[in-house]
Order: C-alpha cells, then sequence, then structure tokens
C-alpha cells in the first residue's frame, strides 16, 4: 500500500499471544475512513514490517476487535500472486477453489506450526483505509493462504482451529515455516 501524503506513518505494536480472549472473538467492522482506523492500518504495516518472517496480521493481534488485515507475501518462497504490502478493511471471502493443506505458523502461536487445508485460490473484497475506495483481490497459493489465515483471525479463529488432530501439529524449526 502506497502511504497517501498525510498518512500516519505508524507505530509497531506488541502481538498478542494466544489465549489472549481478543483473539477467539469475532471483530467489528470499521469505517475505513475513519482517522482511529486509517492510524490502526499504519501501525499493523508498521508491526509487519517489524516482525521477522511474518507475511500478514490481523487487528485482533495487535489488540483491537476490528475487521481490518495487513498482509505482504511478495517475498516468501511459495509465493505466486502477489497483492503487494496491503491493508484491507472489512475483507470478506468472495470465492475460494483447489483446496490442498500447507504448512501454517501464526504470530500469535510462537513454536509451532501445522498442516491446514486451504482454498489455493480466493477472491476477496474489502476497502482500502484512508479512502474507503473498494479493492478486489484475486490471490493464490502461499498468498491466498495467508490472506485466509487473516481473515479467520477476524473471526476469532486460530490456525490450531482448524487442525485435525495433534499429528498435524509440528514444533517450528525454521523461520520460514509459514
Amino acid at each position: 500500500m502506497t502511504r497517501p501524503a498525510g498518512s500516519p506513518r505508524g507505530t509497531a505494536r506488541e502481538l498478542l499471544g494466544a489465549p489472549h480472549p481478543i483473539l477467539s472473538a469475532v471483530a467489528e467492522p470499521v469505517d475505513p475512513t475513519a482517522p482511529e482506523v486509517v492510524a490502526a492500518a499504519a501501525d499493523l504495516l508498521a508491526t509487519l514490517r517489524h516482525e521477522p518472517a511474518t507475511t500478514g496480521l490481523a487487528a485482533p493481534q495487535i489488540g483491537l476487535s476490528w475487521r481490518l488485515i495487513a498482509f505482504d507475501a511478495g517475498l516468501h518462497p511459495r509465493s505466486r500472486s502477489w497483492a503487494g504490502e496491503l491493508v484491507v478493511a472489512n475483507p470478506r471471502l468472495a470465492g475460494a477453489a483447489h483446496w490442498d493443506h500447507g504448512r501454517e505458523g501464526c504470530a500469535s502461536i510462537r513454536g509451532l506450526t501445522a498442516d491446514v487445508c486451504r482454498a489455493t485460490r480466493i477472491t476477496v473484497h474489502g476497502h482500502l483505509p484512508g479512502t474507503g475506495e473498494t479493492v478486489t483481490i484475486e490471490a493464490d497459493a502461499f498468498e491466498a493462504r495467508c490472506i485466509q489465515h487473516q481473515l479467520d483471525h477476524l473471526d476469532g479463529l486460530l490456525f490450531l482451529d482448524r487442525v485435525p488432530g495433534a499429528l498435524s501439529l509440528h514444533r517450528r524449526l525454521h523461520s520460514c515455516d509459514a
């Protein structure tokens, strides 16, 4: 997301860890043009940039029960599509296809990864913070997985909620385990 003139730079915030109650609550819709939402979007990006090997964050992870996500999966080795460094307000999944299992981790659950089934092609609609402009994102492969992971955070779900059993859990061995 290109930072418009006059928009806040943002401050990296501390991430909440499971089992914090906000991580299991359904987030509230936001007015994407509200100054506090624009500031929160900037904070999400600053926090995302500050967290090594993290490709996405949701507002609940920084203590805000708002429907706001940030992601940038462009540098991940399993990425094919790349929407850019983006923040989306009130995102909603409009289409999903081609389901597959893949390894996931979470900045709010350090030290664990799991095999999770997700769509490998998705369409998401939402709004850009600041302008409120409608945005449509077509994502595949890892970027699709990353976005779906963030959407789950907005619905009070963690990736562990999608794990079919203990055999799907793994200790995180590398920082590139998404």
